[in-house]
Parts: C-alpha cells; structure tokens; sequence
C-alpha cells in the first residue's frame, strides 16, 4: 500500500500551482548555486539570483508562444533598466529623476492589461536589484557591464526555463484554474445551502453579506480561467482538450448562474414549513451538489476521469417526493409557496444535469464558444487605454504617482541618513505600496513582521550552520518558500527571501553585517508607503462608491435587457449573452472588495460603510432575482400577443434601474419614492388564474425586482448623503426596513409578493459586523470605475 499511496501524493503535489511554480523556481536556483560553486564564482551569486527572482515575478498565465513574446518584451525591458541604472548610478540628482519617471510611466502600462502590469512591476524591481548590486560591488569591479549582465543572465535562464515548461505541459495551468473554480463553485453552494436552515428567524441578509463577498471569488475565479483558456485558444477553433475545457467553463457559467438565483422567500419558507422535511431537503441537495462540484474539481485537477456518484440524485429524489406528500395535502394557503418550491427543484435538477454532463466528453461546437477578447488590438488602443488613465480622478494615476514619488523620498532617505545597504528601503517601498490604503499598511506590517522573523531564523542558522555549502542549500530552499507562499502568506514569504538575502550575502562577505541594517530599512520604506498612501492623493473608497454602485445598476439593467432578448428568440448562450452576465457579476464584485478596503481604512473615512454594506445587500439580492429570471430562459418563448405588454412592464423596469445608475454617478438627487414602480410591481403581482406555470414565474421574477427598486433609491440617496431628500420621503427614517426586509421574502414564482415589512429585516450593526472581512484585498482597486473627488469627504 505504501508505493500507491506515494505515487498518489506525488500526484496531488505535481497537480499544484504552487508546486510547479517552485519546482521551476527551485531548477533555476539550485542549477545557478552549482555552476556558481563549480566554476568558484560565489561573487556572481547575489546578481544572477536576482535576475531570475525578477523575471519569476513578471510571469503570467499565458501559451507557450505567448510565453516567449512576453519573456523577449521583459528581457528587453530589463536590459534597458539595468544599463540605465548603471549608468545614472554615479548622478544622484538624473537618477532620482529618472527612477521617479520610470516609475510612474510602468505604473501606466498596467492599464494596458495584466501581462503588461506584471513585467512592468518587475522592470521596477529589477532596477532596484541593479542599484542594491551596484552599491555592493562598490567599485570593485571594473567593468560597465558586469552587474547588467550577470542580472540578464539569470532572467534569461529563467525565462527559458519558462517558455520550455510551458510548452512541455501546455495544458497544466488550464486544469489547474479549472479546478479552483468548481472548488469554488462548491463552496459558493455550501454557503448557499445555509439560506435553507430549517430553523425559523434566520438573519438571511447577514447570509447575504457572505454570499457577496464569496461570490466576488467566483466571479475572479471565472475570469481567471477565461484568460487562461483563451490565451491557449484565442479566435481559432479550439482542438479537442480545449473544446473539452471550454465546456468545462460553460458549465461551471452555468452552474453560478443557477447556484446564485432566488427566486424563493427563505423566512417565510421556513415559517410555513417548519413541520416538514422540505426545507431540510432543499438544504441537503444544495450540499451535495457543493460536494459534486469538489469532486469534480479534483478529478480535474488531478487529470482522472469524473465518475458522478447518486448522492446528489438521490437527494433530488428525496426533495420530489416532500413535494409529492405536500401537494397531496391539497392547502390551499401553501398553493403559491409550493409554485416557489417547484421552480426552485427545477433549478436544481437543471443544475444536476449540467454537473453529471461535465463526466461526459462534451463539446462547445452546438453552441457559441467565442470568448470576449479584452486584450489591445493594437498599439493606438493600448496607447487609448494608457490615455483613459492619464487624469487625477483615476485610481491608476494617483497609485502611478504616490509610487514614484513615495521611491524618490525612499531614495533621499538613503543619502540623508548613510545606512548601510540603504537601497532596502526603496526595495520595501516598491514591494509594500498598494493602491489602497488598508492593503498598503497590511503589507507593510506583514513585511516587518516577516522581516524580523527571518532575520532571527538567520542569525541562528549562522551559528548553527556556519558551512558555506549548507548556507547555499538554505538559500536555494528559501527561494523556494518565497514564490510557494508569497500569493498566500506574504509575511512567511518575507521571512523566506530575507532568509535567502543573508545567506546569499554570506557567500561573500560578512551576512551578521546585513542584520540591523535590513531590519531598519525594511521599517522607514515601510514607513514611507503608509505615508504616501495616506498623504498624496488618498484614494478613500468611500468617495467612489457612489461610482461603482452605479456601475453595479446599470450593469444589472444591461443583464436584465440581455435575459429579455433570450426570452423573446429562445434560450442562447451566445457572446452577448454571457458577456452582459459577467459585467453584472464583476461589478457586484467590484462593490464588494471596495467594501472590504473601506472596512481597513482609518475610522473617519469608513463612515458610509454601513450604508455601503446595505447597498452591497440589495445590489446582490437584486442581481441573485435577474439570474433567477436567467436561469429559466429555456422554460418558455414569450411570443404570444399577450406577453408584449409583460415585455413593456420589464422594459420599465430596466429603464428605472438606469435612472438610478445615472443619479449615482452624476451625484443627482434619487427619488426615493416612484408611484409608478409601486403601480407596477402591484400589477406584475397580479397574476391571472389562467396564466402558465412557465410565464408566472417571469412575472413574479420581475415583480421581485421591481420591489428591489424602492430600497435600492432610498439606500442609493444615502450613499450620495441626500438625507433631507429620505426624510421627507420616510419621516421615519425607517431605510433598514426595505433595506435589510422582505424583498426577499415576499414573493414566490408563482404568487402575489407581499409588501415589505420591517419584521424581517435586521439591525444595522448586524449587516455591519457579519458578512465582510475587515481586510483589504491585495490587488486594491478592483472596480473599472473612477472614484468621485466628493469635497464631502475631506482628505
């Protein structure tokens, strides 16, 4: 049993992004460390390690072909930021200057797109590694060239290594994020099944305040696999694995969008049938499909067949006939509930069928698989991008210029106060800034933090291992542990590279000297971005939320116009289609880590964040009632002649939902009160008796989402501080009610939607306090729009 069980864990290990990346990492390093010791050139060590660590740092997802053009892009770069370096190194006053332009314009070029971002910050970084190499010779060496070629070597070595991996298992980094994604999706429908809780009083707002913020990891995990898909298939028809990959995306499409609709009130649910199994039953399927997705994301992932047990159809089972035996009891008073509990199996049993299909080899070729393609199409469109950013009101620009100002006062820093091996401090500057505050000074306390713990891990390891040749093995591990943990663990992946730093420099000359020194350094640049983000150009998120709110309004309105035009010609998963789905998704997710960095920032900037997390509420309880609206579109054809005037009615609704988008971004007054959404949410819950189960459920849908309309205005009122305008619209004041009530719980497919009462709603501290996490997302600013210079909001 012991030979299987290994050959297994070797393959759960090979399986692994973060394996790969450090094996490739761990070559790099340990071929460098020997051919240094073979040919007794420790000197050469320090520059060549650099040279591969930067060139680690500027690797992106990509084909193998794409690999090798964006590596030719980075070697170029490099080589014209060492040279420079080099050669402005002797000139203060023209080096200062030109690393502070240099800074800014490769902050620019990450408009342009990711790959472009990563070998930017990596040309930033190489430049330092050129200055810290530099400053160590000393003088020492006699040639111009020296320390710009040793850094090229290693990011050549590297790059090769690279472009030679990525064509060797091409389709490796394909499978990985494919599976991340399903064991996404499977916790997305863990969390989801909670909203099921048999147990009456549930506090579902509080649920879905955890259910936005994981759904911002779906949303990433799904873009994520679409570039990587695309890059290896692009506009050409794909081959056979990629058709077998690009089903698999569809499918996990699919699945988000039926995991993440409503269109059932869970309190009154649990209410009404709180003597029965039924509720217990939706929640047991929700589980199991949780776990089928998991299941699925390792069979991926580990390249094995998907073998789809019963366990999810025999709880599907179980659910139609609790079904059956209510039915039977013929209560009239549970009619339109039950109508709401049909429509929910139905999802879930199309949700079953999409998930056994995926152990199928399926194939896109029925349907349309073009993917949207958002990289520039030429040079005058990058440049177009560059140019979008180019103005104060952008997170980019501010970002752009707080770092290159932050890396100048870093760079007086070293020359006002002569520390030894000064140049960390502009080093830990660059690595710590971020374009949000909260990120910035968690990064900065993580890399102290880190800082220190490697340094004492050092300063034993100098006494426990004095050997050259064990130092040198320590430091190739180290390097290791660095790229493992640095997405992960940032203050483990700190402690690793300073690890690597001092047995690298002990090779050569004296590591106990690098000690104080590094740690002093690593605190005044850490120092310095937390006052840079804090002073120049503060990107407080609060003064854009009413930005991206807007973003996630009008995105709903174009979500919902794209269901309406499937419902007109017939369910299509077509470019229009999807692409209109996922701008809904990724501005709701946009909304969510901004609410995130608002909770890390200091207390008076955080002072709409109560009302943010409201907004981020109904925002996501209105986009969960349009993919309920989505995931139906194959039921029916709405061609009769009496389905023009429920067509109307939605149009109506799509046209307030861009009313209220355009008042947020334009800081307009909202009307917090519209009669005549009220008229139409009052008739769309009208339904005749005569009216088919398929066409109920669209009007209840829309009626639900014309009820969402009223506590999205007042809340959206808040958010631009036009309290008068509240006040005398609700002289109690009573937002919380429809913010945090019924609107979920007041309405069925299939029945008349009560109104909104306060009963069901929560406290505002309790929205506060249970969905969000109070840190800030490392990647800052997720949302493409720009943030508002509200004068309301001093800096």
């Amino acid at each position: 049993m012991r030979a299987p069980t290994f050959v297994h864990f070797l393959r759960r290990l090979w399986a692994q992004d973060t394996f790969v990346y450090s094996l490739r990492v761990f070559i790099a390093l340990a071929t460098v460390m020997g051919v240094c010791w073979r040919l007794d050139e420790q000197e050469a060590l320090i520059p060549v390690f650099l040279g591969i660590i930067a060139c680690a740092l500027s690797e992106t997802d990509d084909s193998w072909r794409g690999r090798l053009r964006a590596q030719i892009v980075t070697l170029a770069c490099f080589a014209v930021a060492a040279l420079s370096v080099k050669a402005l190194f002797p000139y203060p006053w023209l080096f200062v200057v030109g690393l502070s332009i240099s800074a800014f314009g490769l902050t620019m070029l990450g408009a342009i797109g990711e790959r472009y971002r990563a070998i930017a910050y990596a040309t930033l970084i190489l430049a330092i590694y050129t200055t810290i190499g530099v400053e160590h010779a000393n003088g020492t060496s006699d040639h111009f060239w020296s320390e710009p070629a040793l850094l090229l070597i290693g990011a050549t070595w590297y790059g090769t290594l690279s472009v030679l991996w990525c064509a060797l298992f091409a389709h490796q980094p394909v499978q990985q994020k494919l599976a991340v994604l399903f064991h996404a999706l499977g916790d997305y429908l863990k969390l989801k099944s909670a909203m099921f809780e048999p147990v009456r009083g549930v506090d579902t707002e509080a649920q879905r305040l955890q259910l936005a913020q994981l759904n911002s990891k779906v949303v990433t995990a799904l873009n994520v696999a679409k570039e990587s898909i695309f890059s290896r298939v692009g506009q050409a028809r794909p081959g056979q694995k990629n058709s077998r990959y690009l089903a698999l995306y569809f499918i996990a499409q699919d699945v988000h969008e039926r995991a993440s609709s409503s269109h059932y009130p869970y309190n009154e649910l649990a209410d009404t049938f709180f003597h029965s199994d039924i509720m217990f039953r939706c929640q047991r399927l929700l589980r199991s499909q949780g776990r089928v997705c998991r299941r699925l994301a390792l069979a991926i992932q580990m390249r094995q067949p998907f073998v789809n047990d019963s366990e999810a159809q025999q709880a599907k089972d179980d659910l139609d006939a609790s079904m059956e035996y209510l039915r039977a009891q013929n209560k009239p008073e549970w009619s339109r509930l039950l109508r709401s509990l049909s429509a929910l199996s139905g999802n879930l049993g199309a949700l079953n069928r999409r998930l056994a299909g995926a152990g199928k080899q399926a194939t896109v070729e029925e349907q349309d698989s073009t993917l949207l393609d958002r990289s520039p199409k030429s040079f005058k469109d990058a440049l177009d991008r560059i140019k979008l950013q180019l103005t104060p009101a952008a997170p980019l620009f501010r970002h752009a210029l707080r770092l290159s100002i932050a890396l100048a006062v870093g760079y007086g820093m070293v020359h006002l106060l002569h520390p030894s091996e000064g140049y960390w401090i502009v080093l830990t500057t660059l690595f710590v800034s971020a374009p949000s505050y909260g990120a910035t000074r968690k990064r900065t306390s993580q890399r102290i933090g880190g800082t220190l713990i490697g340094l004492v891990i050092g300063w034993a390891l100098f006494k426990l291992a004095p050997g050259a040749s064990l130092q040198a093995v320590i430091a190739v591990v180290a390097g290791v542990v660095f790229f493992a943990t640095r997405a992960s663990r940032y203050m483990v992946a700190t402690a690793a590279m300073t690890l690597l730093v001092l047995m690298c420099f002990n090779q050569v000359g004296n590591g106990y000297d690098l000690i104080l020194p590094r740690m002093v350094d690593t605190f005044v640049g850490g120092m310095i971005a937390v006052l840079a983000v804090f002073v120049i150009l503060p990107d407080w998120q609060g003064r854009r939320l009413n930005k991206l709110a807007s973003n996630a309004v009008a995105n709903n309105a174009r979500y919902l116009r794209a269901i309406l035009a499937q419902y007109r010609t017939g369910k299509l998963d077509d470019l229009a289609y999807r692409t209109a789905r996922r701008n809904a998704h990724n501005a709701d997710s946009a909304f969510s880590v901004a609410m995130s960095n608002i909770l890390a920032e200091p207390g008076h900037f955080r002072r709409d964040a109560d009302t943010g997390l409201r907004f981020l509420v109904l925002s996501h309880t209105l986009l969960n009632y349009l993919s309920g609206l989505g995931a139906h579109r194959g039921d029916t054809v709405l061609d009769a002649p009496g389905d023009l005037a429920m067509l109307q009615q939605a149009e109506r609704v799509a046209a307030a939902l861009d009313e209220v988008a355009i008042g947020l971004a334009d800081r307009r007054p909202i009307m917090v009160r519209n009669a005549e959404e009220e008229s139409l949410a009052a008739q769309l819950e009208a339904l005749p008796d005569h009216i088919d189960d398929a066409r109920r459920l669209v009007q209840t849908q829309l009626a639900l989402i014309t009820r969402q309309l009223a506590p999205i205005r007042k809340v959206g009122s808040r958010l631009l501080n036009q309290e008068e305008a509240i006040d005398a619209a609700d002289p109690a004041g009573d937002v919380a009610a429809e913010a945090n009530g019924a609107p979920d719980a007041s309405g069925a497919a299939g029945g008349a939607a009560p109104r909104p009462t306060a009963a069901s709603g929560t406290a505002t501290s309790g929205i506060a306090t249970s969905g969000i996490a109070t840190k800030a997302t490392a990647s800052g600013d997720a949302g493409p729009g720009k943030p508002s210079l509200d004068r309301a909001h001093p800096a």
